[in-house]
């Protein structure tokens, strides 16, 4: 049987038995001791300490007449920090005089915070470690998860392997403040006035449900006195409940839209930052070629590549960066919102960008407007009955490719230290002469802004041929200049042959024969490996065998 003692202890009334009152006597005269160097606001000081001890016990007591033992001050102590806590290393702990001298060590620890914990306070401890917003280690994380896949295991790792802050002085290591009597004194009031804060809050709730009641009851009396009949609330009831339910909903939405937001604005403008590097960059390294894609309307422009690749990373990426910063504000109230004078500034930079790919897209449509070409004639040295051999050939220390046949698609390609434009665009037929001369009409075509630019341009296409004895030998391909690399071109070539003269279409010109008129309608590609004869109207084979597929 213990004696009890009835204390107040900052505000509040307790009953404690005997031995717990002295042990916290003894703790709270420990502190008001270490305080003797420096009395100014020492009443103050204990004055909070014992409004949070009293807080504390406040929790513990469930029933009114529970009394206050030694292990509930136990707890107390623990929470609080034991006297050695805020000691040196060189203190021993002395249960008679709780006396501890003052500690400056700044040594920040990582522990758990449970104070600001959205599961187990992991990156919220990360957070005080290095100084940063919490938000941010708690998005890493995340990326962490949704990315490399093992976000999870290494926060529950954590949560396992951390300490979780507790007592004053890990609260305050934790935060890299110096455990002393005026950081605890600090830490104490800030906590204290958040309790009142909550408590306050809590306290106008209840008395706002209070006087709703009160007024409910009331008109409740006046309707059953008046002879009214009462209203049924439950059906009001449920659809409050309902709305709350629908409230909660909208805002696990609102936060799921917040961390989309974060997630594809950040992946978009991660994604820029590396292909503007790409683009932009890596042609001051000599990279070219194929690594690096450029979008159509960037070769022919006025306007680097370098600043068009700028201005496209602003135009999408100054919307996306809002949206980030949209989807961070969402998540965390923290995060404060884009000035006034930044965001008119990034309205101006993103206008800029907008006018500077509407020009380029507009002188870029303007390049494309007229058809140009460029026609030369040559004359074949052939006599009456001659047998002409077509074939094609290419370049392969230009550009290798295994299966020749026509393509409208361009290569960039080195010649020399310059860039061109590489092109299997070449088209083969042949009709019969008007006269008894034999001839190649080569037709290049390409686009400009005017007709004469066009016709210029055709006319710079690179295309060759060679006549040795009776065969003529083809390029298989033509070079163009390389801002020309998406303009349409083509080479059309035609060779004219008097009546009576054989062609022998060798096997590198099936797939490039174009719509070659012939008396059996044979398909151009089995012309191949065949001798055709130039009758009066068209060409006749002389060795077909009627296998060959027709039209």
């Amino acid at each position: 049987m213990n004696k009890t003692i009835n204390i107040n202890l900052g505000g509040f009334f307790f009953h404690i038995d005997e031995i717990a009152y002295q042990k916290l006597k003894r703790y709270l005269e420990s502190i008001s001791r270490s305080l003797s160097d420096d009395p100014q606001g020492k009443n103050e000081i204990i004055a909070d300490i014992e409004a949070r001890i009293s807080e504390l016990l406040t929790e513990k007591i469930t029933d009114a007449r529970q009394v206050i033992n030694e292990g509930d001050i136990d707890d107390i102590i623990k929470i609080m920090g034991q006297p050695e806590d805020y000691a040196g290393a060189e203190e021993e702990y002395n249960d008679a005089s709780y006396s501890y001298k003052r500690n400056n060590s700044t040594g920040k620890k990582l522990f758990r915070d449970g104070d600001d914990k959205f599961l187990g306070g992991v990156a919220a401890g990360i957070a005080h470690y290095f100084d940063v917003d919490t938000i941010w280690i708690r998005l890493g994380l995340l990326a962490l998860f949704f990315g490399a896949g093992f976000g999870v295991i290494l926060y529950i790792i954590l949560w396992i392997l951390l300490p979780e802050a507790k007592t004053t002085a890990e609260k305050l290591q934790m935060e890299g403040e110096p455990v002393n009597i005026d950081n605890i004194e600090k830490k104490i009031r800030e906590e204290f006035n958040n309790v009142s804060e909550n408590v306050s809050e809590f306290a106008n709730k209840a008395s706002e449900k209070f006087k709703d009641g009160a007024n409910e009851f009331s008109e409740k009396i006046n309707q059953t006195f008046s002879g009214k009949p009462v209203k049924n609330n439950g059906l009001q009831d449920f659809i409050n409940t309902i709305g709350k339910i629908i409230l909660v909903l909208f805002k696990v939405i609102g936060k799921f839209i917040g961390v989309l937001l974060v997630f594809i604005a950040g992946a978009v403008i991660l994604s820029l930052i590396i292909g503007g590097f790409s683009v932009g960059s890596l042609e001051f390294l000599n990279v070219n070629g194929e690594f690096l894609q450029y979008p159509p309307f960037f070769y022919d422009a006025v306007l680097p590549k370098w600043a068009l690749t700028l201005a496209g990373f602003l135009l999408i990426g100054i919307p996306f960066l809002i949206l980030f910063v949209l989807g961070l504000r969402i998540l965390s109230s923290s995060i404060k919102k884009i000035s006034k004078p930044t965001s008119l500034t990034l309205l101006g930079i993103w206008v800029i960008a907008l006018l500077t790919m509407i020009f380029t897209g507009i002188e870029y449509g303007t390049s494309h407007v007229n058809d140009g070409q460029f026609v030369k004639k040559t004359s074949l040295n052939i006599i009456e009955k001659d047998t002409i051999t077509l074939k094609m050939i290419n370049d392969d220390e230009i550009y290798y490719i295994h299966n020749l046949r026509r393509s409208s698609r361009k290569y960039e390609v080195d010649i020399d230290g310059t860039p061109k434009a590489y092109s299997n665009d070449v088209s083969i037929n042949v009709k019969r002469s008007n006269s008894d001369e034999g001839y190649i009409i080569v037709q290049k075509e390409s686009a400009g802004k005017t007709r004469s630019s066009a016709n210029k341009n055709a006319e710079k296409l690179e295309y060759k041929f060679e006549i040795v004895d009776n065969t003529i030998i083809l390029d298989a391909y033509y070079l163009s200049n390389f801002k020309n690399m998406w303009k349409d071109e083509e080479i059309n070539v035609t060779i004219y042959l008097p009546q009576s003269n054989t062609v022998y279409f060798d096997h590198s010109v099936k797939n490039f024969l174009n719509d070659v008129d012939n008396e059996g309608d044979i398909y151009d590609k089995d012309m191949a490996n065949h001798h055709f004869i130039m009758t009066d109207t068209t060409l006749k084979c002389t060795d077909c065998t009627g296998n060959e597929k027709t039209i």
